[in-house]
């Protein structure tokens, strides 16, 4: 229930937030964390870090004016792989930002980096979580995923994709060695 508060939260505030300019800019967006959010530990779920994440993608996808094609299109955001590394607990009541931001891309995904970081206090600018998103747009109708030109082209974009850090490329390689794993395993 959390989540459609803060998506509602989202969406009514939305007019104000800056544009975001692709494929440099980065999202920003403050959270607390409120009792909801806490597990037996009380500190932030590990759950509610993938689902903050959600909301710092759609962030992405509304400041850039892509989601306009994506409704125009019908199309459906589609997670093909996180990994996120914890570093510092957040508790309760802390703010945050999560920073959101994309790397990379190839024909048919995004690599999108996501960072928690400390808003306040004697940790101010301290990571607390970094994530590494690989994802893309799906084409229900065509049943495809949709090439990344085209949502460049949806957004004006005219950009070669950056290189791949090391750290993105360990990520990809992992994530295909999971999914041929599974594959043989079926």
């Amino acid at each position: 229930m959390n989540l459609w508060f803060r998506l509602l939260w989202y969406i009514l505030s939305v007019r104000w937030r800056p544009r975001i300019e692709m494929p440099d800019g980065i999202s920003r967006l403050t959270f607390r964390v409120w009792p909801h959010d806490l597990d037996t530990s009380l500190h932030l779920n590990n759950g509610r870090y993938l689902t903050l994440m959600d909301v710092g993608r759609l962030d992405v996808m509304v400041a850039s004016g892509l989601w306009r094609a994506v409704l125009r299109h019908r199309w459906t955001p589609v997670a093909s792989a996180i990994k996120i590394r914890y570093r510092r607990e957040i508790r309760a009541f802390e703010r945050f930002e999560l920073e959101t931001r994309l790397v990379t891309w190839s024909d048919l995904t995004v690599v999108m980096e996501q960072r928690f970081v400390f808003k306040d206090g004697d940790k101010a600018g301290q990571l607390a979580a970094h994530a590494l998103f690989k994802g893309g747009l799906y084409d229900r109708a065509a049943r495809r995923f949709v090439p990344i030109d085209r949502l460049m082209a949806e957004t004006g974009i005219t950009a070669e994709a950056p290189p791949a850090t090391s750290e993105v490329t360990a990520f990809l390689k992992a994530d295909r060695a999971l999914k041929d794993a599974v594959r043989r395993d079926d």
